[in-house]
């Protein structure tokens, strides 16, 4: 912007410049007056130099500065997952820098830093969906796939905050928190319809009404319901007559149903959600028989929160959360014998809590917070049976209880030196307490240069799933009550530079320490699985990120990863030393744009000692903006080159890897009045 316009007509044209970039971000300008999430200003006002460091919540639960945050946080916008056609939280997952997915075509699987235990259901990263834990209460696991219980339509950001966060969120925060940010039901006022489908028989639907009135009274309600036959498998391993030639047909399909409700009224937020997917399973794991249409598995997850969220007094807010969970799994597994026995594998988490935080500024220099949590988990139980004729194996009930208490203060040291402290105190019936501090400097060297020097620590308690699943035979596992917590301590050194408003440079150098470390490892005696703390691991690595925005329609991102992971002689098994991505937006012709990503995974170690090949990925999503009204088409190619790759899985598949799908079209139609 030259210096020869007046002073009103620049704000005006940098004003609109910002809201160009907002509506390409997914993010809509509020009301006149309004008040955004977390309290922020109208976007539309920043100038457009301030949009790329907007404020982040997630690292500290309350907003600020994504230079003063004290960890390395990645935002992906509502915009990032229109461009990118993304469906599913493991979509968005893949692009995030230090971050990779398996999938055994059950669950996906999030490793990070070179670490993704087998056996592992996401236990050492904290989910969130508006702060509320999405972990259930049996497994800890955080669902990633299409378990995932919130629709992507339905997500204004996702933050990714690397590295322990337990000073802040307790357990689980181990790696990282990854927090989903919904939507306020204004942002997608009236009604809102959304149709998909492509190769594979897989179809979806999503629908969401928005309402509001003049009095700060909000309501959304939204459905969705998403289908797909899969594809036929082939696996080598069970390529006999009697097996179907190694194909396992039309067992590869995938059903999930989502409903969410939330509605705002001063301050006061209520939330409801319910997800449901079943999933058939076609590699034959837990010692199943091959090609048997009766093996299943259904995950259904129900969530309700009722926030608070004020100020109570000058420069002091309160925020308090009561919420309710339920968790059910099940499984049917064909036992590989002459009778082909349906074993039923159940299980069932209940669980409620309260937590509250107060955050006062009232002191000069400091920006103080306190907090308290707990959780009752009043139903974990463990089933196994088999049907007819019945025969029980499993059945364990157990309850526990946690609470934390936490502090943490934000000193303005000297002008560009700022120092962010906290401390947690967390105590759980099984395991006992713990504390876990963390500390970061920041100093900006330069007004467009911040420098980061960061220490935390984190943990992880065993699950009842862990601890207490057992039972002889095929496809059995060994209890093992006295597993102790995993710690991970963390060094980070974390430099930013930004040039202009157009470009930003992040590259940070971290180094881990795991002790008591939980894996799954047969046993010796019995040659079944069992959970031991099973050492202490060490990692250090690398990654480096370029950003570049030409304009608002044309943006680039680019990473690399470098990991390096000393388990004490044990196995590094799916954890690639290399990893590299990119994601491209541009404008074509009219209302289309394009976005392109490519990913790159270096070759991983398996659990049987062999080891897959590296490969490259690349996706490709054509869609438009504002192609008419009312309407908006995509058209998405995933793995564009149609490569062959393979990810590998936990021992308890005879398969040592699952391959991976090849070239899949799909097309989307969104409708809103």
């Amino acid at each position: 912007m030259t210096n020869t316009f007046r002073p009103a007509r620049a704000a005006a044209i940098r004003a609109g410049q910002a809201a160009a970039l907002l509506l390409l971000l997914g993010v809509r300008a509020p009301a006149a007056g309004a008040i955004t999430p977390g309290g922020d200003q109208d976007l539309t006002t920043l100038p457009l130099e301030q949009l790329l460091a907007l404020d982040v919540y997630s690292a500290s639960r309350y907003s600020q500065q994504t230079s003063e945050a004290p960890s390395n946080v990645t935002v992906i916008s509502a915009g990032d997952i229109r461009a990118y056609g993304w469906r599913t939280l493991a979509d968005v997952l893949r692009s995030v820098r230090g971050l990779y997915v398996s999938y055994d075509r059950n669950y996906s699987y999030l490793g990070a830093r070179g670490f993704l235990r087998p056996g592992d259901y996401n236990t050492r990263f904290l989910v969130q969906i508006d702060g509320n834990r999405i972990n259930d209460a049996v497994y800890d696991q955080a669902p990633l796939g299409e378990e995932f219980p919130l629709d992507l339509e339905l997500v204004e950001r996702i933050e990714y905050v690397s590295g322990p966060g337990s000073s802040v969120y307790g357990a689980n925060a181990f790696f990282g928190v990854i927090n989903v940010i919904t939507r306020r039901p204004q942002e997608l006022e009236g009604v809102r319809a959304t149709v998909d489908g492509g190769q594979a028989g897989s179809r979806r639907g999503t629908g969401s009404y928005g309402w509001r009135d003049g009095h700060g009274n909000e309501l959304l309600l939204a459905a969705s319901r998403y289908k797909s036959d899969g594809r036929d498998q082939y696996y080598a391993v069970y390529d006999t007559p009697q097996q179907n030639n190694g194909v396992a047909h039309g067992l590869d399909y995938e059903t999930s149903q989502r409903l969410y409700a939330k509605a705002i009224s001063g301050p006061f937020t209520l939330s409801l959600l319910h997800g449901d997917r079943p999933k058939g399973v076609p590699t034959a794991s837990f010692s199943q028989a091959f090609n048997d249409p009766r093996s299943h598995t259904v995950d259904t997850q129900n969530y309700v929160s009722l926030d608070y969220r004020d100020t109570v007094a000058p420069a002091t807010e309160l925020s308090a959360r009561l919420y309710w969970g339920s968790y059910d799994s099940l499984g049917d597994y064909v036992t590989d014998n002459a009778e082909r026995t349906l074993n039923r594998d159940l299980s069932n988490g209940r669980w409620w809590g309260a937590e509250a935080r107060m955050l006062s500024t009232a002191v000069a220099g400091h920006k103080l917070m306190v907090g308290a949590e707990y959780q009752h988990d009043y139903r974990l139980r463990l089933l196994n049976y088999d049907l007819a004729p019945y025969q029980s194996y499993l059945n364990e009930n157990h309850a526990g209880q946690r609470y934390g208490l936490f502090l943490a203060d934000e000193l303005r040291l000297a002008a560009p030196l700022l120092l962010n402290a906290g401390l947690r105190y967390d105590h759980h019936t099984s395991t006992g307490g713990v504390f876990n501090p963390r500390v970061a400097l920041i100093d900006q060297l330069a007004p467009d240069t911040t420098l980061k020097a960061i220490y935390g620590s984190a943990y992880r308690t065993p699950n009842i799933y862990e601890r207490y699943y057992a039972f002889i035979g095929d496809g059995g596992q060994l209890a093992n009550p006295a597993l102790a917590r995993e710690r991970i301590r963390s060094t980070e050194l974390v430099l930013t530079r930004q040039w202009q408003a157009s470009r930003r440079l992040t590259v940070s150098m971290f180094h881990n320490d795991v002790s008591g470390l939980i894996s799954q490892v047969t046993d010796a005696a019995s040659g079944l699985p069992i959970f031991l703390n099973t050492g202490t691991p060490s990692a250090r690595g690398l990654e480096a990120e370029y950003e570049h925005n030409w304009s608002p329609e044309a943006r680039l991102r680019a990473s690399y990863s470098w990991q390096r992971v000393h388990r004490d002689g044990a196995d590094t098994v799916d954890s690639p030393v290399h990893l590299a991505k990119l994601n491209l937006t541009l404008p074509l012709d009219g209302p289309w744009r394009a976005g392109l990503e490519t990913q790159y995974m270096g070759p991983r170690d398996t659990v049987r000692g062999g080891r897959t090949g590296g490969f490259l990925l690349a996706n490709l999503n054509l869609f438009s903006v504002r192609l008419t009204r009312h309407t908006d088409l995509a058209f998405s190619v995933r793995n564009l080159g149609d490569r062959r790759y393979a990810d590998p899985v936990a021992d308890s598949q005879v398969l040592d890897t699952v391959t991976q799908d090849g070239r899949r079209l799909s097309a989307r139609l969104t409708v809103d009045y």
